[in-house]
């Protein structure tokens, strides 16, 4: 639960008269045009319909994601969402990642017989807090399609940077920073 949930009336007008006075959003994180920062960013399909199912669309996805105008940290594509940690501008990222949602939703569409089908529901980002945030986010991403019952073991699915990174720094590193990052609290006491 949010901490601004628990605060008396009084405590909360106190708080968005102080994001006022430093010109932040109200009641969003504030985000940095022009700035490139590290995010996790994810998009999910509307209703978490697994409208990304076949395996053709994952590989589609995933080329498109790989080529945005992003450094690509992470990622991983499910059947119903998928997860980036990227080091973008944010603004520059929002416009770029409509107009491909907006392709792909088409194209999908256009295959499945279902012209006007809402494909996507919501693209959020949060951005990466220090390098706890970042390998713990890492390894969230990594855990994901165990997590959500698509694979017995991260090496299990190919759609996810987990074999990039197992090729690139060996089984020894993944599992110290599976162990210094662990993902059982990943998101605690963000807000608080």
């Amino acid at each position: 639960m949010y901490e601004y949930r628990k605060l008396s009336v009084a405590d909360r007008k106190a708080v968005i008269a102080a994001r006022r006075d430093r010109l932040l959003p109200l009641h969003a994180p504030p985000h940095y045009p022009g700035r490139r920062l590290t995010y996790i960013l994810t998009a999910a399909c509307y209703e978490h319909r697994e409208l990304i199912r076949p395996a053709p669309r994952r590989d589609e996805l995933a080329s498109e994601l790989l080529a945005a105008p992003a450094e690509i940290h992470a990622w991983v594509i499910l059947p119903n969402h998928y997860h980036l940690l990227a080091t973008v501008d944010l603004a520059a990222f929002r416009e770029w990642i409509r107009v491909c949602h907006s392709r792909l939703a088409t194209n999908w569409n256009r295959e499945d017989s279902a012209r006007g089908r809402r494909v996507w529901y919501r693209f959020q980002d949060r951005q990466i807090r220090g390098d706890g945030h970042f390998y713990a986010t890492m390894n969230y991403i990594h855990a994901n399609p165990v997590k959500h019952g698509f694979a017995k073991r991260a090496d299990d699915w190919p759609w996810c940077s987990f074999h990039r990174y197992l090729v690139d720094y060996g089984r020894e590193l993944l599992v110290k920073l599976w162990r210094d990052y662990p993902v059982d609290r990943y998101g605690a006491a963000w807000d608080d």
